[in-house]
Formats: structure tokens, C-alpha cells, sequence
């Protein structure tokens, strides 16, 4: 019998009557618990979550909130079989995707916007037992990070951009007092800095972005950077998980070109050259007056200071009066900019 036979296989269902965006949450309620108990699922988390879920849109906090602790009765009085069964046959096919986004939503891991790989086996589960192909399932799951994706931009957006530089501060210092550096922006050029706890972006109306995105090591990480050893580590870091979260989630076209290990750079250093197509931060405005964002390659370099595993990435965007040189050149030429920028960072 399979791990989650008992509850995507039963045949037994409630007597209680759930509408077709109660099962929804029933959905949400079922994957939260699948591998876990009961008693191990916040309520108030699961309602938090589908309050902001566009199917919930005309519902109050309090409403979410009774009906996420009345399926949770149900499951606890009854089972997570019967509540899955009886929400399956509530739901309707509009509200198909919509429940496996649920699930989704349950399992996901909101710092790093990836779905954990012990989550997998169960996820896979729900697929089927919505019987929805893969091609569909994965859009699904791209959608949800990318969601989460633009509300952290959103977030990172929202903070004053200009506060720093209209108070003719020269110097950014990180709020976890692990760095500071000078700012390599002008006003004058549309300047911008942009920041948020763990990333700081540096911006203007030229094209120029420099940013810096620092995270504290954790024991787990460090024993798994001595298990893999430096050079793989770093190379994980960016092309299996920084690329693919931070740029591929909203840029599908985007594709790593040019990949290096940097021995002799930082006591060992990680470089990678992303090709993205209108993946600029700037756009051009065509005949017709609509915005398009231009080509751009994105240089990010990782490696460790301290206790801190650092990710520093340069744009070079093409304008159409511009030449692009060979992909080595502009690696090269990427490279040094993230280098002499590098080189300004006080580490503390």
C-alpha cells in the first residue's frame, strides 16, 4: 500500500456538503496535512494563504478562517480521506486548477520558491488524483512562483527607491551590519537604490544594475558545503537554484551561456553569464509609442565572506545603437565590472 493511498484512493466520503470553492480549501487542508498531523497544521496559516487565493476574493478573513477550521473538524472527526473524496466530488472544473494551485500553495518553501523534493511523491499524488497532465501540473507550479516572485518585487519596490540618495548618502550599509559599500549610482542619471532584508539593488535609467543578494549560513548548509565541497556548492547555488528562481521564473528564455569556477578568486568564486532576451531592466519606446524592454546578459558571481554567502550580479543591456561583442568578450567584460565592484565592498 502506498504512503498516501488512504487518502487519494478512498472511496468513503463525508456526509457534510462542501461548495466547489470549500473543497478548494479542503484541498489546501488535505496536502497540508499529508505528511504530517493534524495537530502539526495552523489553521490560521492555511486561511492567511487562501485569503489572498483569487478564488476566496469575495470572502472575509473570518469566513476563510470558520470554514478552514470546519474542514479541519471534519478530517479530525472523520479523516483526510473522506474530506478529500467528498471535495473532489464537490469540486467543479473550473475550480480544477485552482485546487491543485491550493496544494501547491500548501507545500511550497516561500524563501527559496522551490518546491522541496521530499514534497514531490506527494504533489505528484494530487496530480493524479486530479487527474491533470503534467504539462498542466508544471504550469501550475511555474505560475505560483512567479506569483510569489512578483509580490516580493512588488515588496522590494515599495520601499522609498530615492530615500538614500536624496539625503546625499554616499554609502549603503546592510541592516545585518555584515557590509557596506559605496553607492554606484547617480541622482543625477535617475539613480536608484532599492532594498529589502537579504538584497540590496542598485539602479538607474542608464541600465546600469549592480545588486547584492547576502544570506547567513546555516550548520545544515555548512555541513552540506564540506559534503559537496566549494566549486560544486557554489555552482548549485547559482545555476540550480539562484537562476531558476530569481531570473528563469519570469524569463523563461533566459539561458546560462557561459559558467566558471574562479579558484583564485575570494578564496573561491562562482561565475555564471545569463542570455536574457527582454530581460533588461530598462525598455526602449518603439514607433508607436509602446514600451518594449531590450536584451540584457546578467553576470552574477557567488562566493563566501565571513559568514555570509554572497551573490553579486551585473547588467549589460543592448541598445540598438550598440554593438555586442563575442559571448567572451562580454563575459569577460561582465566579469570585471562584478570584480571592480566587488572590490569596493567593505566586509565586517
Amino acid at each position: 500500500m502506498g504512503k498516501y493511498d488512504n487518502i487519494f484512493n478512498s472511496q468513503q466520503k463525508s456526509e457534510q456538503v462542501l461548495t466547489p470553492e470549500e473543497a478548494v480549501a479542503a484541498i489546501a487542508v488535505v496536502t497540508a496535512a499529508a505528511d504530517s498531523s493534524l495537530e502539526h497544521v495552523d489553521a490560521e496559516d492555511i486561511a492567511m494563504i487562501l485569503w489572498e487565493f483569487e478564488v476566496f476574493e469575495e470572502y472575509s478573513e473570518d469566513e476563510i478562517s470558520e470554514i478552514v477550521d470546519r474542514l479541519m473538524l471534519i478530517a479530525e472527526e472523520e479523516s483526510l480521506g473522506r474530506l478529500f473524496s467528498t471535495a473532489i466530488d464537490s469540486l467543479s472544473d473550473e475550480l480544477i486548477l485552482d485546487a491543485f494551485a491550493a496544494g501547491v500553495l500548501m507545500v511550497i518553501d516561500e524563501e527559496e520558491l522551490i518546491i522541496p523534493q521530499a514534497k514531490t511523491p506527494l504533489l505528484k499524488r494530487l496530480q493524479q488524483a486530479l487527474d491533470l497532465e503534467e504539462e498542466e501540473a508544471q504550469e501550475i507550479i511555474q505560475e505560483v512562483i512567479a506569483a510569489y516572485e512578483e509580490a516580493e518585487n512588488e515588496e522590494y519596490e515599495d520601499e522609498d527607491e530615492t530615500a538614500l540618495l536624496d539625503r546625499n548618502l554616499q554609502v549603503y550599509e546592510s541592516p545585518s551590519g555584515n557590509f557596506s559599500v559605496p553607492i554606484p549610482v547617480e541622482s543625477q542619471r535617475g539613480g536608484r537604490v532599492q532594498s529589502q532584508e537579504g538584497v540590496v539593488g542598485f539602479s538607474d535609467d542608464y541600465g546600469t544594475l549592480f545588486r547584492i543578494d547576502y544570506y547567513a549560513l546555516t550548520p545544515e548548509e555548512e555541513e552540506e558545503i564540506e559534503s559537496m565541497g566549494l566549486e560544486k556548492y557554489l555552482q548549485t547555488v547559482l545555476i540550480d537554484k539562484y537562476v531558476p528562481q530569481a531570473i528563469s521564473a519570469s524569463l523563461p528564455d533566459a539561458k546560462v551561456e557561459q559558467n566558471e569556477y574562479l579558484e583564485e578568486t575570494m578564496d573561491g568564486a562562482y561565475f555564471v553569464l545569463v542570455n536574457m532576451p527582454k530581460g533588461s531592466t530598462i525598455s526602449k519606446n518603439v514607433n508607436n509609442g509602446t514600451a518594449t524592454i531590450i536584451d540584457a546578459y546578467r553576470g552574477i558571481m557567488s562566493f563566501f565572506n565571513g559568514e555570509f554567502l554572497y551573490i553579486v550580479s551585473n547588467q549589460r543591456s543592448f541598445f540598438e545603437d550598440q554593438t555586442r561583442g563575442s559571448l567572451e568578450e562580454e563575459a569577460a567584460h561582465i566579469k570585471q565590472n562584478i570584480l571592480g565592484f566587488v572590490d569596493t565592498i567593505e566586509f565586517t
